[in-house]
C-alpha cells in the first residue's frame, strides 16, 4: 500500500539561551492510506514533534534541518509557503489534540466552532454551516446534537468535548486525522467509546490516522503499525501483531510490560532501566498484611449539593449516598469508578476539605465530622493527601525545600529549622530525586518527578493516612510504575493506610486489599479484588472492565475496526 504521507530523516532542534536540544534525530516513517499508524514512546521522545512537523506547528525556537523532508502527494511540507500550508491544514490534514479545554475556545459555542471550519474552507453560508455542524455532532455521538450546537465548551464533559474536537478534524473529510493523546486524560469507558469512534471515522471516511500515545496497550486496540519511539530516535517499528508478540528492542518490552496487569500481582512492576541493563528476573506475588482494627473508618457518608436553578429555585444534587468503608494499618483500599461516581468527593468528606451532609468518618475512634476547625488541625497532620495533578498542587513560587519545609513549620516539627532542612533532604532521597533540589522550583522538574515532590510534601508531616487521588492518571506508563514501587515501599515501611482513587482498574487491582466500585455516588459492588475481577457481579464493574485496553487481544485485525473482544480476564 503506498504511502499518503513520508517522513524522510527528520531533524529537529529547539533553541534556547542556554543550548541548543536535538529533539528529534534521524525519524523516518510512513503513514499509509486508509491505514493508523501509532507512534508510541514517553514524554519527551520526539511523537509530538514529529507530528507537528507535518503541520508545521512547531515553536519559534524550532529548527528542522533542511535535508529533511515529509512529502505529501510529492510535495516537500517542510519547504511549502506559508498560504499552501493553511489551505492543507483542516482541509486534508487535521489534528485532534490531548486537552480539548484547551484546545477549543471558552467564548464560543460548540455550533460555532464547528462552523468555523466549514466556512473557512468550504465557503459554506452561516445557515448552512451549522446544519453540517449539527450533522457531524450527531456523526460523533453527542446526544441533542442540535441543542449542543448552542452550548459552551465549559457545558460539556470532558468526552463530549473531544467529541467536538474530532467533528472539528473531520468537518472537510481529511485524508490524515493526527490524533495527539486524544484519550489519556479520559476515563476507561470514554476512553474506549473515543478510540472506537475513530476506528469507524477511519473506516466510513476512508482517512489514515496518526495516533500518538505513551500507552502500547491503547495502541494495539487501534494501530496496523507501530512506531516505537525514545529520546528522539526510532527504537523499532513494524506491524502491530509483530510488536506485540515479538518485540526485539529492550524499550518496547518495556513499555509492554510496565503497565499493571489484570492477570498477575507481582511484587515489584518492572520499569524502563530494569529492561535497558539487561532483563528482569522472575518476580515473587505480592503479599499484604493481614486485615486488623480499622485506622480510619466511613459510615454512611453522604454530600447533598444545593444548585439554584432560578432566582428563587434550586433543586438537590446528591453526590454521595450513604458510603461506608474502613482501612487498616499497611492496607488499600480503592475507589474506583467514571467521573462523576463520588469517588473525590469521598476523600474530600473524610479529609473535611468538604463538609458532609451526614454520616461519620473515624480516625480510631474519633468522628472527624464534629470537630470543631480548631480541632480538626490536630488531626490534619495524621491524614494527608495526594492530588492527581502535580502541576497545579505545587506552587510555582516556592523552591522545593520550602514546599517540604512549611508543613512541618504549621504543625510544629523539628525543634529548629535546620532539622526541618535536614529532614526534608532525607525525604528528597527517599523519594528518589537529588538533594540539590531543595533549591529550584516545581517547573524545573517533569510530570513524574512533581508526583514524587508532592509524595514528600504529604509524608512532611509523619501521616497515618494517605489519600491518593488519581496520583498516576496524567503519567507515563514508565513513570507510573516508579510511583506505585515508592507508593508500596513507603506503606511497607511506614504502615501507612492508603485510600486510593483511580479510574484505571488495572492500576487499583494491582494497589488495593479491598476494591469498591462507585457509580452515581453509589457503592455498586465491594471484595477482594481477584475475586471482582474474576467474577464481577454488577453489570457496571463488567462494563469497566470490558474497557480495559487489551493490546492486541481488544481488536480484531483486518475489518479496518477496533472490536472490543468483551471477554473477562
Amino acid at each position: 500500500m503506498s504511502a499518503l504521507v513520508s517522513v524522510v530523516n527528520l531533524r529537529v532542534s529547539f533553541v534556547t539561551r542556554q543550548t541548543r536540544v536535538e529533539a528529534v534525530r534521524g525519524v523516518s516513517f510512513d503513514v499509509r492510506h486508509d491505514a493508523t499508524l501509532a507512534l508510541v514512546g514517553e514524554s519527551g521522545s520526539g511523537k509530538t514533534v514529529s507530528a507537528m512537523s507535518i503541520l508545521r506547528l512547531l515553536p519559534e525556537n524550532a529548527i528542522v534541518d533542511p535535508a529533511s523532508r515529509i512529502d505529501y502527494g510529492g510535495e516537500n511540507l517542510l519547504a511549502a509557503p506559508a498560504a499552501r500550508l493553511r489551505a492543507l491544514r483542516g482541509r486534508d490534514i487535521s489534528a485532534v489534540f490531548q486537552e480539548p479545554m484547551s484546545s477549543l475556545n471558552p467564548v464560543l459555542t460548540v455550533g460555532e466552532q464547528v462552523a468555523e471550519v466549514l466556512r473557512l474552507h468550504r465557503s459554506m453560508a452561516p445557515r448552512q454551516a451549522l446544519e453540517r455542524a449539527a450533522e457531524l455532532l450527531a456523526e460523533v455521538g453527542i446526544p441533542e446534537p442540535r441543542a449542543r450546537l448552542r452550548a459552551y465548551p465549559h457545558e460539556l464533559s470532558g468526552g463530549q468535548q473531544q467529541r467536538v474536537m474530532i467533528a472539528m478534524a473531520i468537518a472537510n473529510e481529511p485524508k490524515l486525522l493526527i490524533a495527539d493523546e486524544p484519550t489519556t486524560a479520559l476515563d476507561v469507558t470514554v476512553q474506549r467509546q473515543v478510540l472506537e469512534l475513530i476506528a469507524r471515522l477511519r473506516e466510513r471516511h476512508r482517512m489514515s490516522v496518526l495516533f500518538i500515545s505513551h500507552d502500547l496497550g491503547l495502541v494495539g486496540e487501534i494501530a496496523d503499525n507501530v512506531v516505537v519511539m525514545r529520546e528522539g530516535e526510532v527504537r523499532e517499528s513494524g506491524p502491530t501483531q509483530r510488536i506485540f508478540s515479538a518485540p526485539r528492542d529492550p524499550y518496547t518490552r518495556a513499555l509492554l510490560a510496565c503497565r499493571p496487569r489484570l492477570d498477575t500481582r507481582p511484587r515489584r512492576l518492572p520499569v524502563i532501566d530494569d529492561f535497558m541493563r539487561g532483563g528482569v528476573a522472575p518476580d515473587a506475588a505480592l503479599e499484604r498484611p493481614p486485615a486488623g482494627a480499622n485506622l480510619i473508618e466511613a459510615k454512611g457518608l453522604r454530600k447533598e449539593f444545593r444548585l439554584r436553578t432560578g432566582w428563587f429555585a434550586s433543586k438537590s444534587l446528591v453526590a454521595v449516598r450513604e458510603v461506608t468503608f474502613g482501612v487498616t494499618r499497611g492496607r488499600t483500599v480503592g475507589l474506583v469508578g467514571e467521573s462523576g461516581s463520588g469517588k473525590t468527593t469521598v476523600a474530600l468528606l473524610v479529609m473535611r476539605l468538604l463538609e458532609a451532609s451526614g454520616g461519620e468518618a473515624r480516625l480510631e475512634d474519633t468522628d472527624l465530622l464534629r470537630l470543631s476547625a480548631a480541632q480538626m488541625m490536630a488531626f490534619r497532620r495524621r491524614i494527608q493527601i495526594v492530588f492527581q495533578n502535580p502541576y497545579a498542587s505545587l506552587n510555582p513560587r516556592m523552591s522545593i525545600g520550602r514546599t517540604l519545609t512549611e508543613p512541618m513549620r504549621i504543625h510544629r516539627l523539628g525543634a529548629d529549622e535546620g532539622e526541618r532542612i535536614e529532614r526534608a533532604r532525607g525525604l528528597l532521597q527517599r523519594v528518589g530525586l537529588p538533594q540539590d533540589a531543595m533549591h529550584r522550583y516545581p517547573h524545573e522538574f517533569s510530570g513524574g518527578q512533581r508526583q514524587r515532590i508532592a509524595i514528600a510534601r504529604a509524608l512532611a508531616v509523619e501521616p497515618e493516612v494517605l489519600i491518593c487521588d488519581e496520583p498516576v492518571s496524567a503519567l507515563d506508563v514508565s513513570v507510573q510504575a516508579t510511583v506505585l514501587n515508592l507508593l508500596l515501599d513507603l506503606q511497607e515501611e511506614r504502615g501507612l493506610a492508603y485510600l486510593f482513587i483511580s479510574h484505571d482498574l488495572a492500576v487499583v487491582k494491582y494497589m488495593s486489599d479491598e476494591v469498591l466500585v462507585m457509580r452515581e455516588g453509589e457503592v455498586v459492588e465491594r471484595g477482594a479484588p481477584e475475586a471482582i475481577y474474576r467474577a464481577p457481579q454488577h453489570e457496571y464493574t463488567r462494563k469497566l472492565l470490558a474497557a480495559v485496553p487489551r493490546g492486541v487481544e481488544g481488536r480484531k485485525f483486518g475489518d479496518g475496526a477496533l472490536t472490543s473482544s468483551g471477554t473477562q480476564p
